[in-house]
């Protein structure tokens, strides 16, 4: 049957394949990879990486074989595996059960059932937000654009939308995608041998305190910054400077602790500027929902006259804004939450908490409600802002588990013994796992459903292949998680050993679960956190009555909380992008100008992506936390002067390299 398409101005008629069994067969085929990947890399350093660019060039590998595929086919692949790779996270919470000596392994089925109903309920939360969030606004999504301009320049090279391999514009977007996808797995894999250094990092006293400046020698992260704009690269920079030139210096004088710059610049910001920060993104979080109600709750009305428009007839209503029917997503949602009902249940049976079963699971199906909701909308806003790669999902996780033990403490009041203390830490982990859940699916169904509309898909057939991509997921993580706690373990977990995972999410929201419900919560750091946040809103108002350039309070927490490594390369390529931005402006066509460079970008995080799932197979399969290493810890300054020297050559050249491309077709 022939569906029509709409795209913007364009009117596509197309034969599609698109929601197919070999695209969702082949998505799980990829999650398994990448999740397992995601999984090792989180427990090992704290990150992981968006899996929907990857997924997508695979696919496009693997079903351009096939000639009945299909643009849409590859977006089903790509939101299937990329899915499954961002559930990974829930590797921020459940380690924490063992580190706290709750579990000893994994229980499978428990864990499987804990994730996927945390990430369907993810999925149907954030159903409603799509028109909100994703097509009456102005959010970048740099992720979802990205995937969406590999998946059409594949389909042009391919020979898709008839255009064929003779159209310029589209062979030089194709080799642009491609030199500098090649050129950012060259450089992450030469820092792998030591040879250059992949963060360049220097501390220093600041009188009798102590700060830094280091910088994740990414350009994955430039390519991000590119494509997040100008705008939220200043903000996360003010974040940056606040945080760590003027809060860092001040903490770290009055805590009177020894050892190097460096070593006292880390304790104190793990300590207490993540907590400032914390705070901060907490303030910001509910001001934006605050400010996306009115969006939010249009969109829940659209979606219910979008699900009467259906039952009227197919011609009804466009393909492209046929979301699932809002009965299906309320049913589906309260199947999801008898499911978390029986869990907690099981959980507390027969434990110190046994006298409060009907209170406790009452009130944390209300907070899974509830929060879920906030957190769907909070964390679908922060992915469109930054991208879900950057996104501070752990951020959410935090002020998610401090209320959970807010909760069972006005609930059960203060834990009368060490049992019963153990037990609360416990249930607010695990009650936590599913609100996390709800978080990390929202973060990327958005980013995904982004790609989506700009590629012209069908949204219900992507968020039901969200839907089997949460199932792959919940089903791969607990085997992955067994795998490692009996190979390496994790540290502060009591039988630890010396190879240990640090877990450092998980180390410190149980460390938060602990602190609430043992009464040493940094409260005040919190608290200054949230006062610093009202002032980011102040200001931001203030800057948009002036009409000058604004700054997102979300994006200047972001600065604050996240590790500066992470968040000022993301600077840099903001700057750089809008340069270039500049630039494209002044040609014959600004426009190919412009996508030329979304290309450059998407191609940066295109490689280091790619090369980062081969490294982590090899890191596995290797059993060497450094199996590239081809020099000793004495080449250490050689290889900061050279990575730092070279990346910044390599950035300039990669930007002369591609407005020369772009002159050449115009």
């Amino acid at each position: 049957m022939n569906q029509s398409r709409s795209e913007g101005n364009t009117h596509i008629e197309a034969t599609p394949r698109e929601l197919t069994a070999r695209g969702i067969f082949l998505g799980g085929a990829i999650t398994l990879v990448f999740t397992a990947a995601n999984v090792y890399l989180g427990l090992k350093v704290g990150l992981t990486f968006a899996t929907s660019i990857p997924a997508a060039v695979i696919s496009m590998a693997v079903l351009r074989l096939v000639r009945s595929s299909s643009i849409y086919e590859n977006n089903i692949v790509q939101t299937v595996a990329s899915a499954a790779g961002t559930l990974a996270a829930i590797i921020f919470v459940l380690p924490g059960l063992i580190m706290i000596g709750w579990w000893r392994n994994f229980p499978y089925w428990t864990c499987a059932l804990v994730t996927g109903v945390g990430g369907i309920l993810g999925v149907m939360f954030s159903v409603p937000l799509r028109r909100a969030l994703v097509v009456h606004t102005d959010l970048p999504y740099p992720e979802g654009v990205a995937a969406a301009e590999v998946l059409r320049v594949g389909d042009v090279a391919g020979g898709g939308q008839k255009r064929g391999a003779a159209d310029a514009e589209s062979r030089q977007g194709l080799a642009i995608l491609t030199f500098n996808a090649v050129a950012s797995a060259a450089f992450f894999a030469l820092t792998k041998t030591k040879l250059l250094v992949d963060e360049a990092a220097v501390f220093f006293r600041i009188g009798p305190g102590a700060s830094g400046i280091s910088a994740s020698l990414s350009l994955a992260l430039i390519g991000a910054g590119h494509l997040v704009g100008l705008s939220v690269g200043v903000a996360i920079l003010a974040g940056i400077a606040f945080g760590w030139w003027i809060l860092l210096p001040i903490l770290t004088a009055a805590s009177n602790l020894s050892g190097s710059a460096e070593q006292v610049a880390l304790m104190v910001f793990r300590g207490d500027v993540r907590f400032f920060g914390a705070g901060v993104i907490g303030v910001a979080a509910l001001w934006t929902f605050a400010r996306i109600v009115r969006p939010v709750v249009a969109g829940l009305r659209s979606a219910i006259d979008a699900s009467a428009a259906r039952r009227r007839g197919p011609a009804a209503l466009p393909l492209t804004e046929r979301d699932l029917p809002i009965g299906i997503v309320g049913g589906v949602s309260a199947a999801a939450l008898g499911a978390a009902a029986l869990l907690l249940a099981r959980f507390i049976d027969g434990g110190a908490l046994a006298g409060h079963t009907a209170t406790l699971i009452a009130a944390t199906l209300v907070y899974i409600a509830v929060a879920g909701v906030v957190i769907a909308s909070i964390c679908g806003y922060m992915a469109g802002l930054v991208g879900a790669s950057t996104s501070p999902v752990s951020g959410v996780g935090i002020l998610a588990v401090v209320t959970a033990g807010l909760m069972l403490l006005a609930i059960g009041g203060a834990p009368s013994s060490a049992g019963q203390s153990d037990a609360m830490v416990a249930y607010a982990l695990f009650a936590t796992a599913i609100v996390f859940g709800i978080a990390t699916i929202s973060n990327d169904n958005l980013q995904d459903l982004k790609t989506g509309q700009l590629i012209g898909a069908t949204p219900w057939r992507q968020q039901a292949a969200l839907v089997a991509g949460v199932v792959f997921g919940s089903l791969v993580v607990p085997w992955v998680l067994n795998l490692l706690n009996a190979a390496y373990g994790f540290a502060g977990a009591p039988a630890a050993g010396p190879s240990a995972l640090p877990a450092p999410q998980a180390a410190l929201i149980s460390a938060l679960a602990q602190g609430v419900l043992g009464g040493s919560l940094n409260l005040r750091m919190l608290e200054l956190g949230a006062l610093a946040g009202v002032a980011a809103i102040a200001v931001d108002a203030l800057l948009a009555r002036a009409r000058w350039m604004r700054l997102p309070p979300l994006a200047v927490g972001l600065g604050i909380y996240l590790p500066m490594g992470a968040s000022l390369p993301v600077v840099l390529g903001a700057v750089a992008g809008h340069f270039y931005e500049r630039w494209a402006e002044r040609r014959d066509d600004p426009g190919f100008a412009k996508r030329i460079g979304v290309l450059m970008a998407t191609g940066l995080i295109v490689g280091e992506s790619l090369f980062g799932v081969l490294y982590a197979a090899v890191v596995v399969a290797s059993g060497s936390d450094e199996p590239f290493s081809l020099v000793g810890a004495g080449f250490a300054n050689i290889a900061l002067a050279a990575g730092s020297l070279v990346f910044c050559a390599l950035v300039g050249w990669l930007y002369r390299h591609t407005s020369n491309a772009a002159r050449r077709v115009q």
